[in-house]
């Protein structure tokens, strides 16, 4: 497997991660980094990399990062962001992996993209639904700059080292993983 596809896996992964953060910010950035010429796109996204979508990502993005800040609204967003972040990590995963079999391609995409993408929006969901019910809302502010600043960290270290992406990635799903564990029931033996 060539460095280049390897890279392109790895970008698709730390930006499907950082959906589950910020549905939009990923694919702002990436749709800037191929209207830039930063980054190529499959064949068939190069749509991603024009102006009209540069324009259209930015403002929902922006939107997006926004309405985070509205308590009681930001969880409503949650309710419909967790599927929009499945199909958005499949879609930036399938967008930049570049020299496999379509079946690779789009199972990568599926599993890798958005099953990383929808882990990760679940998590943040589950806990923003804790904040709202142990502080009423006044932490999801809080929640919601932590989570910005993750999808902006994560996205950067995508599109410019995107060997760094796939590690910060696993330390991401390794944090989420003993956070789900340390709230699980223990069975009595």
């Amino acid at each position: 497997m060539a460095t280049e596809t390897i890279l392109s896996i790895f970008l698709g992964v730390g930006l499907a991660a950082s959906v589950g953060f910020r549905v939009f910010l990923p694919l702002f950035a990436l749709s800037l980094a191929s209207y830039f010429g930063v980054w190529e796109l499959n064949e068939n996204w190069q749509w991603i990399g024009g102006l009209v979508a540069v324009l259209t990502l930015g403002v929902a993005t922006l939107l997006e990062i926004f309405a985070y800040f509205i308590p009681w609204f930001d969880n409503l967003l949650d309710s419909i962001s967790i599927p929009l972040a499945a199909m958005a990590g499949t879609a930036v995963m399938v967008s930049t992996v570049t020299d496999l079999d379509p079946v690779i391609t789009w199972s990568l995409a599926i599993i890798a993209g958005g099953g990383t993408a929808t882990a990760i929006k679940s998590a943040g969901a589950t806990g923003r639904l804790a904040s709202t019910a142990t502080t009423g809302g006044l932490a999801n502010p809080v929640l919601a700059t932590v989570e910005t600043g993750t999808a902006i960290v994560v996205t950067a270290a995508s599109i410019f080292a995107p060997i760094l992406a796939a590690v910060l990635v696993i330390i991401i799903l390794v944090i989420i993983f003993r956070i789900y564990r340390s709230f699980r029931p223990r069975s009595k033996t």
